[in-house]
């Protein structure tokens, strides 16, 4: 029998490695990028930095470990209880129409649990950590509370499989989920880049820089753009802001620890963190006039 080191070892370097080639090619495409077509100065590599690039680490792989079990029996639980007929019905669809039939439902469940952790206190306690970088590059999408990622990805999800568009892996329609979840989150590194593209119309189809920005500004308007990539939703529940300029400012207006460890733990107890460390400011709940 093997060690148990060795147990544990080996397939926690079998799914790091991966993600040590992934962060490689995410670096390599966008340092380059955020230099050459910066929205604002790039950050020094500092302390944020550093926080964002263990976040990156920490949520590839418990983030996923702690959703990996709901997700299964949520799975299983709505493929088993949803009609036969319809069942059938989806899966008779083209793969093509199962997809964008997923999107929309998948980013609808998102953009509603987005919302929740901006208007629920709770909620907002893990979300903070996320909008707390004070300037934003392609790697702010990885600073997350596992928990709070976790809630997101569920929110997705579910009505994903309660509608039947998404399957257990092993049987046919299973890819759905599989690609959308790779698409989103290949999608969420670009939208937090420090990039000044803009896309003229197309920013009203689908989610740039520039509408993920305005979400994480610090000074206003708050509660707007939740949505991950079709910001049609926010056109259609009125939390849609994208204006010609930037925003000039990141970050939430209390403090937070800088710390991994301690932003990890301020959401579930607080009083473990070191230092006084001041409440998250809820976002405020009521959308502004501008």
């Amino acid at each position: 029998m093997e060690p148990l080191w060795d147990a544990l070892l080996v397939p926690l370097w079998n799914r790091a490695l991966p993600l040590l080639v992934w962060l490689v090619g995410l670096t390599a495409v966008f340092v380059p990028l955020e230099i050459l077509f910066a929205a604002h100065p790039p950050a020094p590599r500092g302390r944020q930095w550093a926080v964002n690039l263990a976040y990156y680490f920490l949520n590839s792989l418990i983030a996923a470990t702690l959703v990996a079990m709901p997700l299964s029996v949520l799975t299983v639980t709505l493929h088993d209880l949803l009609p036969a007929r319809w069942l059938a019905v989806v899966a008779d669809w083209p793969l093509w129409l199962r997809l964008i039939a997923g999107l929309i439902v998948s980013e609808t469940g998102y953009y509603w649990g987005h919302r929740l952790s901006h208007q629920i206190p709770w909620l907002w306690r893990f979300h903070a950590i996320h909008h707390s970088a004070s300037s934003l590059d392609y790697l702010v999408n990885s600073r997350a509370h596992p928990l709070d990622m976790v809630f997101s990805r569920l929110c997705a999800l579910t009505p994903l499989y309660a509608l039947g568009l998404g399957t257990p892996v092993h049987l046919e329609g299973g890819l759905v989920p599989v690609v959308l979840s790779i698409l989103a989150t290949a999608w969420g590194f670009f939208v937090h880049a420090n990039l000044n593209w803009r896309f003229g119309p197309l920013e009203w189809l689908v989610s740039t820089p520039a509408f993920h920005h305005w979400h994480h500004t610090r000074s206003g308007p708050h509660d707007r753009n939740f949505s991950s990539t079709l910001p049609g939703l926010d056109l259609l529940f009125g939390t849609l802001h994208l204006p010609a300029e930037f925003p000039t400012d990141y970050g939430i207006s209390s403090s937070m620890p800088d710390s991994l460890i301690d932003q990890v733990l301020y959401p579930l107890a607080p009083e473990l963190t070191t230092g006084q460390v001041a409440e998250p400011q809820l976002e405020s709940t009521r959308l502004s006039d501008s």
